[in-house]
């Protein structure tokens, strides 16, 4: 069972229409409090990546943000945190914030928010890395890119034990809980046309 004292947050840099988006980014900042696990997330202080981190640490949590220069210096860093770090790379901001997380959650935000987290995703099932990865399933909102998984099971370019390792759930709190619950497939990735 993965012990679970940080958990990495992507999220979005802009808080969405939806007002459960918000609501979805405070209430997990809190919990993440109430459970004494820091908060990993890059370092912003707009959008969910605000909303989180100010629900955190107005809880009395641990928020360490890591951020690129590049960024920092157009002033979206949060300057409340436990601690920022400067990268000076976005490979290398990803790399940081992975080593500093036991686990991963995504929540709604467009690109970055996707890339980064389907790259902890493709860490874990390569093996690169044994943590969790979630995601936080607001309003439906990953609903399209839950059924596109499922699509990549049905045409065979990606295992179901894969697939099923992903957590997904509405509910921060569950989720928390099935994090701290998760195990690790250990199956190879790949797919060949002679198997079942």
């Amino acid at each position: 069972m993965p012990l679970i004292q940080s958990i990495c947050v992507f999220c979005g840099s802009s808080p969405g229409l939806d007002p459960a988006f918000g609501q979805a980014a405070e209430d997990l900042g809190q919990l993440l409090a109430e459970r004494h696990i820091t908060l990993v997330y890059g370092g912003g202080h707009v959008g969910l990546m605000g909303l989180i981190a100010d629900a955190t640490l107005n809880a009395g949590g641990k928020v360490h943000g890591v951020i690129t220069r590049a960024l920092e210096e157009k002033e979206v860093a949060h300057r409340g945190l436990s601690k920022l770090q400067i990268t000076e790379s976005m490979h290398d901001r990803k790399a940081s914030m992975a080593d500093a997380s036991d686990a991963f959650v995504m929540l709604p935000g467009g690109l970055g928010t996707f890339e980064e987290f389907l790259e902890a995703a493709t860490w874990t099932q390569l093996g690169i890395q044994s943590k969790p990865c979630a995601i936080l399933n607001v309003g439906g909102y990953f609903d399209p890119l839950l059924n596109l998984l499922d699509r990549s099971v049905d045409e065979r370019f990606l295992r179901p034990e894969h697939r099923e390792q992903l957590v997904v759930g509405s509910d921060p709190a569950s989720l928390i809980e099935t994090l701290i619950g998760w195990k690790p497939v250990t199956i190879d990735k790949w797919l060949d046309r002679a198997e079942g």
